[in-house]
């Protein structure tokens, strides 16, 4: 009675912590009292990151401006801004008066895809506006938060001593950024991919492993000075003052602030009660840091983190006692092996269900990586050290970034091998709970020999092939035509079970990015494959496809249809390219059910579009503005 009533108290105060974080419910939410003819007052919150075409801030809403009356407010903004010099100055702590061309933050509508509106809900962020030089106005006023200053000053002249010293292409400069404190922008995308299909992006998202990497050496370098090492408080509050120093130099993403919070529990156990249970020190720092943001729970990093970090502790022992190895350096990298395997065995159902591959030679690249890493990792921290004695700067940037030009060449080597990665690998809900309860209880077989775990095993893989099996028969039944919302890009797939047919712009199909961000999703999900010959009911024609009974008739290109008494039937008219037509004129040859404009036209074009739509009683898709249309095929 007493446990069933202690997880309704836990049950309601997740509750009232989970309500209570959201900016919603504030009623001096900006959103609650935001107009059309509003003008915002807001402060730059964070240094402004310069993208390919534009720059992006992330901005906090300070007050509204309605008819001369201003309202203060709350809330955080989203803002990208045309790249030109006046923008180019915006700094942290600016204040601006922006325009309300505010949009709500939505996803792509594309099947399978990044729910982009939910991650922004999770971060507080539900608008966001692109600004040209006329919809903003820069004030003289400053906001800023001191301490915040002082990071954002570290952080900046940590990668300026970085780029100062190891200066050695764009892919050697970018990971050290990357290793050190976190700084992606400058990543390229290929390398990412590569470090992710060999099982070691971890290396290169902040992580535990830093954050384990730096507490050791605290350890060891404050417990080498006598007096500090005699003084219990002064050495427990250096070292954390440290540990957090470096979570917030990294931008204190999910899993950093795990390790944070965890080896300060820790280091707090270890000197004031003698004994620190890690699992307690686990359970600690998750309730600290959901406690202070619930919507942590749902952050992938946060999953992963403690995933990881959950399976080392409770399996890299019984691992590496299965095998007995007596040379002692093959012992210490049986002992590394094992807590690879071990973190791996806990979190690969979720990489599955969110990224659907796995890596099949993680074992091999984690083995050679890591080490490497950490001599990356501890020559960045001693070239900052010293970055004020330049020659020896220069030396040991040398070496570090030979140590990285190595570690990129072994992940780029791993990610060539043959089956390096098995990939599109499909996952739902259901299936990862059925493949977690089947390596939990397989683990605790192995672990404990009780058997009645083998049989929920076995349960459970019974179970996940069910659900697999019970999606392939949905799969064998599908036919669809789905129109992805893919900005400045036409793209369209025939999906006949579990096969499809793609006809769009080719940049989509060569260009890897752009194709696993908006269409790979979609193909996952639906489990089909691409097919080489022809798709059975499929036909195509000048300005028009058949399949399967429907036609879509498609118009990206200037045509002057003549008028006829026996209109055209079709159940898609499709809208490309910012095609020069007028819907009446389509509509003195063409009978169409349905017009659907994609995302390759511009916003004036489908606002006038949907304009004499409307007129003429036609119902009318917008891509951009209600995402991919997809219609299902009986």
């Amino acid at each position: 009675m007493l446990g069933v009533l202690l997880m309704m108290i836990i049950g309601l105060a997740a509750l009232f912590f989970t309500w209570n974080k959201d900016i919603r419910h504030d009623a001096n939410w900006y959103g609650h009292k935001l107009s059309s003819e509003s003008s915002l007052l807001v402060s730059i919150t964070a240094p402004v990151i310069k993208k390919s075409s534009s720059l992006k801030a992330t901005a906090e809403v300070k007050a509204i401006y309605t008819d001369g009356k201003c309202t203060p407010v709350n809330g955080k903004l989203l803002l990208y801004f045309s790249a030109d010099s006046i923008a180019g100055n915006l700094q942290y702590g600016n204040c601006l008066l922006i325009r309300n061309t505010l949009q709500s933050i939505r996803n792509s509508g594309n099947p399978g895809a990044f729910n982009y509106e939910r991650y922004g809900a999770f971060q507080q962020l539900y608008h966001t506006a692109f600004l040209r030089s006329t919809d903003w106005v820069l004030l003289e006023e400053k906001r800023i938060n001191l301490f915040r200053q002082c990071i954002f000053y570290l952080q900046s002249k940590t990668i300026q001593i970085i780029r100062k010293y190891i200066d050695a292409g764009s892919g050697i400069t970018s990971i050290a950024e990357a290793l050190l404190i976190g700084y992606k922008e400058d990543l390229d995308r290929d390398l990412v991919q590569a470090y992710s299909n060999a099982g070691v992006v971890h290396i290169i998202a902040i992580s535990g492993l830093h954050l384990g990497l730096i507490y050791v050496m605290l350890v060891w370098l404050f417990g080498r000075i006598p007096w500090i090492k005699k003084q219990k408080y002064i050495h427990v509050l250096l070292i954390l003052a440290c540990l957090w120093l470096f979570s917030l130099l990294t931008g204190a993403s999910a899993s950093v602030l795990r390790s944070a919070v965890m080896f300060s529990c820790v280091l707090v156990g270890k000197t004031f009660f003698k004994q620190a249970s890690m699992y307690n020190a686990l359970a600690a720092s998750a309730f600290i840091l959901l406690c202070y943001d619930p919507f942590l729970l749902w952050d992938v990093g946060f999953q992963l983190s403690y995933l990881a970090i959950t399976g080392i502790v409770l399996l890299q022992k019984p691992m590496e006692n299965i095998l007995y190895v007596q040379h002692r350096w093959l012992r210490k990298i049986w002992s590394m092996l094992a807590v690879t395997i071990a973190a791996q065995v806990f979190t690969f159902p979720v990489c599955i269900f969110y990224f659907h591959q796995f890596p099949n030679l993680f074992f091999i690249s984690n083995l050679l990586a890591v080490p490497l890493s950490t001599l990356i990792l501890f020559g960045e921290i001693i070239i900052i050290a010293v970055s004020w004695i330049s020659p020896l700067a220069v030396v040991l940037g040398k070496l570090t970034g030979y140590l990285i030009w190595l570690m990129n060449a072994i992940i780029i080597f791993c990610n060539k091998l043959p089956y390096a990665v098995t990939d599109s690998l499909y996952a739902n809900f259901s299936t990862t709970i059925f493949l977690y309860v089947m390596v939990f209880a397989t683990c605790s077989f192995l672990v404990n020999k009780m058997r009645s775990h083998l049989f929920v095993a076995l349960f459970a893989a019974i179970a996940f092939v069910g659900v697999h099996a019970l999606e392939q028969w949905t799969v064998s039944r599908q036919k669809k035509i789905i129109i992805y919302n893919t900005p400045k890009y036409k793209a369209i797939d025939f999906i006949y079970h579990d096969q499809y047919v793609f006809c769009g712009d080719s940049l989509l199909t060569r260009d890897g990015f752009l194709r696993n961000f908006h269409l790979k999703p979609a193909r996952i999900s639906l489990q089909v494959h691409e097919i080489s010959s022809n798709m059975p009911g499929l036909f195509f024609q000048p300005h028009a496809i058949s399949y399967c009974g429907r036609k879509l008739i498609l118009i990206d290109t200037t045509i002057h249809f003549q008028p006829r008494d026996e209109k055209v039937k079709a159940d898609i008219l499709l809208l490309s390219k910012n095609a020069n037509i007028r819907i009446e004129e389509l509509l003195t040859a063409l009978r169409p059910s349905r017009v659907v404009i994609d995302a390759s036209n511009s916003l004036w074009k489908i606002a006038k579009w949907k304009k004499e739509c409307l007129a003429l009683a036609l119902p009318c898709f917008s891509i951009p503005e209600q995402g991919a249309f997809v219609l299902d095929i009986e």
